[in-house]
């Protein structure tokens, strides 16, 4: 990308420097503000009416950050019982519950989403866990020498255990398919 050179003050009348033009990727151009908006609403709405038809009780919350819909499903008033099954054993009603609301907003606008379910904080407590998982294998490659596989996990916990692995200093890889994709944590070849 070329950038044009900031505006020399002689040549500016009006004592403001001109800012250079700042590049913006298609993709984030295309997710912006109002559309990761619309698909908060349509990813809530649809929530709503699942919640409706389970006859189960929680309050919706939606936030954009880092180019990503969030949205977290929490108890009304500490009533969290129906909400519980929603997530299900390691989080696998809740994965399912995550890709039946991205189709609903694809159906809905016609573009793909990235967004994030949560519900009664699950993913908030199981990334801690994550952390742990990590720092555990991390201690164990650098102690064995050897690389270290954890057991299956979804994408979006795998690209958790990524970085914490990363930040920790040693390398990462996934493999395996499907079900059985999982994390070798080794050390950095020197």
């Amino acid at each position: 990308m070329t950038s044009e050179p900031l505006a020399d003050s002689s040549d500016n009348t009006s004592g403001m420097v001109e800012e250079a033009p700042v590049a913006v990727d298609e993709e984030t151009e295309s997710r912006g503000p109002g559309r990761l908006e619309e698909e908060g609403d349509v990813a809530a709405d649809y929530l709503e009416e699942l919640l409706d038809i389970a006859d189960i009780d929680g309050d919706i919350d939606i936030e954009v950050r880092h180019g990503r819909t969030y949205i977290s499903v929490v108890a009304e008033e500490g009533d969290s019982s129906g909400l519980h099954s929603l997530v299900g054993g390691d989080g696998a009603v809740l994965e399912a519950l995550q890709e039946l609301t991205r189709l609903a907003v694809l159906t809905a606008t016609d573009n793909r989403s990235r967004l994030v379910l949560d519900i009664t904080g699950y993913r908030k407590e199981r990334g801690a866990e994550l952390q742990i998982i990590a720092e555990q294998a991390v201690s164990k490659a650098k102690e064995d020498g050897q690389d270290v596989a954890l057991r299956p996990m979804s994408a979006y916990e795998r690209k958790i255990v990524h970085d914490a692995v990363a930040d920790l200093g040693l390398v990462s890889e996934s493999e395996g398919g499907g079900d059985e994709r999982h994390i070798v944590v080794s050390l950095p070849d020197s």
